[in-house]
């Protein structure tokens, strides 16, 4: 028996807001682990927005009302190198809602193979967040937990498609930044 399922436009509302993040990396292949941190900024956008309409576009589909598009922003610092690596980015995901709790996510670009990507997604019993895509020569499976309010973790594992073998782990802690909400 399921009950109080947290419904995807919760999990995403809870999400919004800016996350500081402690990565750890573990490239099995290499028996190498990278740490950073990040600084996230997550927001809804408009599906009206042009890189959203572009998404759908190069998708080939047209978006519903029901579709919920969010950006995720990111400043961060690695200690992959002798000297920290400074990067950041964003990317748009759009979840289109099958039910209240699973459906397709589309990413202006990929996770783990930087292309244009879809995946599928559901969330648990347990209301955690589960997403899977499937690229050209890796899966990349994820799991997004709320441990309270302002603290979520994030588990993610990538294989490889060929023969299934677990090519890198990681997981990270996130903190909300409880000064952002004031604004």
């Amino acid at each position: 028996m399921t009950k109080n399922l947290t419904k995807i436009n919760q999990f995403i509302d809870k999400s919004i807001g800016e996350w500081k993040s402690i990565r750890s990396t573990h490239t099995l292949a290499f028996q190498e682990f990278e740490n950073s941190t990040s600084k996230i900024n997550i927001k809804h956008i408009n599906l009206t927005n042009k890189k959203v309409v572009e998404i759908f576009k190069n998708n080939e589909l047209s978006y519903n009302l029901e579709s919920i598009a969010i950006s995720i922003k990111w400043q961060s610092i690695s200690d992959w190198e002798e000297n920290d690596i400074n990067e950041g980015d964003e990317t748009l995901l759009i979840f289109l809602p099958k039910n209240e709790n699973s459906g397709i996510v589309l990413r202006n670009k990929g996770y783990t193979e930087s292309f244009i990507s879809s995946s599928s997604y559901f969330v648990d019993e347990q209301n955690n967040l589960h997403i899977k895509t499937f690229y050209k020569s890796t899966v990349s499976e994820e799991r997004v937990s709320f441990l309270s309010t302002h603290i979520r973790s994030r588990f993610s594992i990538i294989r490889n498609i060929e023969n299934n073998s677990v090519i890198q782990t990681s997981h990270t802690s996130e903190i909300r930044n409880l000064a952002s909400l004031k604004d």
